[in-house]
């Protein structure tokens, strides 16, 4: 039975905390882009990926937004039926198929970033530049522990 000094504050514990956060920000930015776009989570992070990155294989979109590879496939395969994205063979390794934006994706991403990139501005409103700038570089600090702590040194 843990002791008092050991208990668990649910609301103070970091990783809930961030859970609930990331959660919270997840949900209000898909509130955005699901209506009118019709878009999940996950086929935004794709379409996202693809945005900055492509040509991507769908193994290297799963790296990029951190998601596991059925969940990726479904998305993809979902967003290539609506033609917002290909598929193409690479032709120095035909067992290797990149992603891109077709001309439709490209169009349906350049009106979700601004979107995006608003929500981001409304969110970082009420810190100073120097709290952004703190926040930034504490996450980037955070995030490659977390890895190491995930995959070991």
């Amino acid at each position: 039975m843990p002791t008092e000094a050991q208990a668990l504050e649910l609301e103070k514990f970091l990783p809930y905390r961030l859970s609930v956060l990331a959660q919270l920000v997840s949900e209000s930015l898909h509130d955005l882009y699901a209506g009118p776009f019709e878009l999940s989570v996950t086929q935004w992070r794709v379409m996202a990926a693809l945005g900055r990155f492509a040509p991507l294989t769908a193994s290297d979109v799963g790296q990029r937004i951190v998601m596991d590879k059925v969940a990726v496939s479904r998305a993809v395969a979902s967003l290539m039926k609506r033609g917002l994205v290909e598929r193409a063979t690479d032709l120095d390794d035909r067992r290797r198929a990149s992603l891109r934006l077709t001309e439709k994706g490209r169009t349906v991403h350049a009106q979700i970033v601004p979107l995006a990139l608003k929500y981001e501005a409304d969110l970082y409103q009420p810190l100073s530049a120097e709290e952004r700038q703190a926040l930034n570089s504490l996450c980037d600090r955070l995030f490659a522990h977390a890895k190491l702590l995930r995959n070991g040194p």
